[in-house]
């Protein structure tokens, strides 16, 4: 049986653990608020981009959703974690686009990861990482990471054919996965295409009545506002997508801290149980020992 010594060793630890997990809750549920004030944000810009894309689509014939075709190179951005102790966050990610790559049966696909334990668990599982970015610590560096990824795909996007590196020409299809919180605890993984625009999207749009009797007008030639418009579309679904994934993560620590906190006062209350009967078991031998002490008094007095 430990020592009272031990016992209040063990206690000390367990409260100093206590008071770290106390400060991550903290500090989780301050960022999950800052990441969905940021996605929020976006929902104006959004509104207006999806405008500008349905003038585009009611006024300009070069503008049509066309038919889908099969990716012959596909580029895909994942968003991870750096840090741990947020349950199965990175696991869920991993074994769900393993599955959606292994039910498309891709020939050709890039792979950009953003944060190392996602980068890790993929490559256990066998999966190729063609570049790995690091998670921004916070939302001030959401978007150098976003130009950063900006200008790495249009990279892969400019390349030609290598015949010395068996290389197929550049993206002609971006997907975006990354887990997004919704009504459950656990972490939901998403996929979205982002390039081409989707033909359900842009036929949506088309068949969206306008908000207005005034129909828009298109003054300039379709082709470089589309592509301005596109630009800015591009932009915003990393940038949403970077913010929606870091808030899930922290929404998963914040669970994954409160399960712990639980743990820790269970465990706290059975080590202060433990030291107070062995103080009280010390306090009561004492206290036999000084009547059994009275006791032998007396008997020899008696004699």
């Amino acid at each position: 049986m430990p020592t009272s010594d031990i016992l209040q060793r063990k206690i000390q630890s367990v409260e100093d653990l206590q008071s770290i997990v106390k400060t991550m809750k903290a500090l989780a549920a301050s960022s999950i608020r800052q990441y969905e004030n940021a996605v929020d944000s976006l929902a104006e810009h959004s509104h207006v981009l999806d405008l500008a894309l349905q003038m585009l689509l009611i006024n300009s014939e070069q503008v049509r959703a066309s038919p889908p075709a099969s990716p012959r190179r596909l580029g895909i951005v994942a968003f991870g974690s750096d840090q741990g102790m947020c349950g199965q966050f990175n696991e869920t990610l991993a074994a769900f686009l393993l599955s959606r790559l292994e039910t498309q049966a891709l020939p050709h696909t890039t792979l950009l990861t953003v944060g190392s334990r996602l980068t890790d668990r993929l490559a256990a599982m066998g999966q190729p990482i063609t570049r790995s970015l690091p998670v921004p610590s916070a939302l001030t560096g959401v978007t150098p990471l976003v130009r950063t990824l900006v200008l790495q795909l249009e990279a892969w996007q400019s390349e030609i054919w290598q015949p010395e590196t068996r290389q197929i020409g550049p993206l002609d299809h971006i997907w975006i996965v990354h887990n997004r919180s919704g009504s459950t605890i656990a972490p939901r993984p998403v996929l979205k295409q982002l390039f081409p625009l989707s033909t359900r999207y842009l036929q949506q749009l088309a068949q969206r009545p306008w908000p207005s009797r005034c129909r828009p007008q298109l003054l300039t030639g379709g082709r470089p506002l589309f592509s301005a418009v596109f630009q800015q579309h591009f932009f915003i679904g990393l940038y949403r997508a970077c913010a929606e994934s870091l808030a899930s993560e922290n929404t998963s620590r914040l669970t994954s801290m409160q399960a712990a906190e639980k743990n820790i006062e269970v465990r706290l209350f059975d080590l202060k149980a433990a030291f107070q009967q062995q103080r009280q078991d010390r306090i009561t031998e004492e206290l036999l020992d000084i009547i059994a002490g009275f006791e032998a008094l007396t008997q020899g007095a008696d004699q």
